[in-house]
């Protein structure tokens, strides 16, 4: 299937109650520094109300959190990527979203990755790390928002051993068949606009439900060519790819997903935070 790219447009007004939801970014990287304000404007004039910032260290993690505090728009999440191997580290981690838990919409980005980390007894420590986020993710009642690069069969495993309940697998890379346990588990699959030169993603959205399916762009990462700085706006390609793959109508599509993100995130999306007058 070939899927093309489209020219940035406004998308339709999905519901009083929800907009549309970039679930994975990172804006508090500082390739962003010198346009963010633009960035945000850009996303909201393509119907991108609500942008999910996730972490990868304690500084994006505050970061993350001055940023939300200067734009409503953003929504901070705070984890530990999981190259960051360090025992220590994930206890500050832990701490610091127990202290800010009323802060944060989610845990991430926290998961397994195998792709880089090669040493098993490195991996084994991943495993021992993630399991501590995802003990805490039930100890306080948030979503995990999980990277699982080269490792998706692994930590879908770690996450139904250990109880999950809200999960999101962001740019899952495994095969649709790694996917099932946790599609039937009732987690969700978020999807980056790359999709459109992914023939795994293509093929694991034409799997998957629509049941299950979230945006999301990866900011700056994993957009449509990758020689160019992804931002949110592009969640619409990922949008447009979906609706192809599944062959349904854009209204649908919009709908389905947002109540998805509703399911996964909850309210805190767009009760708690100043109104945004939406396009």
């Amino acid at each position: 299937m070939q899927l093309g790219r489209r020219r940035l447009r406004v998308a339709p007004m999905v519901s009083r109650e929800y907009g549309i939801v970039d679930t994975h970014t990172h804006l508090a990287d500082s390739v962003f520094d010198s346009d963010r304000d633009e960035v945000i404007a850009r996303a909201a004039a393509a119907g991108v109300t609500r942008i999910v910032t996730v972490s990868e260290n304690l500084t994006d993690a505050r970061r993350n959190l001055e940023l939300s505090a200067l734009h409503p728009e953003l929504i901070p999440a705070a984890g530990l990527y999981p190259t960051r191997v360090d025992l220590d580290e994930a206890e500050e981690m832990v701490d610091f979203i127990r202290k800010n838990r009323e802060k944060l919409v989610a845990i991430g980005e926290v998961g397994l990755d195998f792709w880089v980390v090669k040493d098993e007894r490195k991996r084994e420590v991943q495993r021992e790390i993630f399991g501590r986020f995802i003990r805490l993710a039930r100890e306080l009642d948030l979503p995990l928002n999980v990277h699982s690069r080269s490792a998706g069969r692994h930590a879908v495993s770690l996450l139904l051993e250990n109880g999950a309940r809200r999960v999101q697998l962001h740019a899952f890379d495994g095969k649709p068949g790694a996917a099932w346990p946790a599609v039937e588990a009732g987690y969700f699959f978020s999807i980056p606009p790359s999709i459109v030169r992914s023939r795994q993603k293509q093929k694991l959205v034409k799997r998957l439900p629509l049941s299950c399916l979230l945006l999301e762009t990866d900011s700056p990462v994993l957009g449509p060519t990758s020689s160019q700085r992804n931002e949110p706006a592009n969640a619409l390609i990922s949008l447009d790819a979906i609706k192809d793959i599944k062959d349904v109508g854009e209204e649908e599509a919009l709908e389905v997903i947002a109540e998805n993100t509703r399911r996964l995130l909850g309210d805190l999306l767009w009760n708690s935070r100043d109104p945004i007058e939406r396009p």
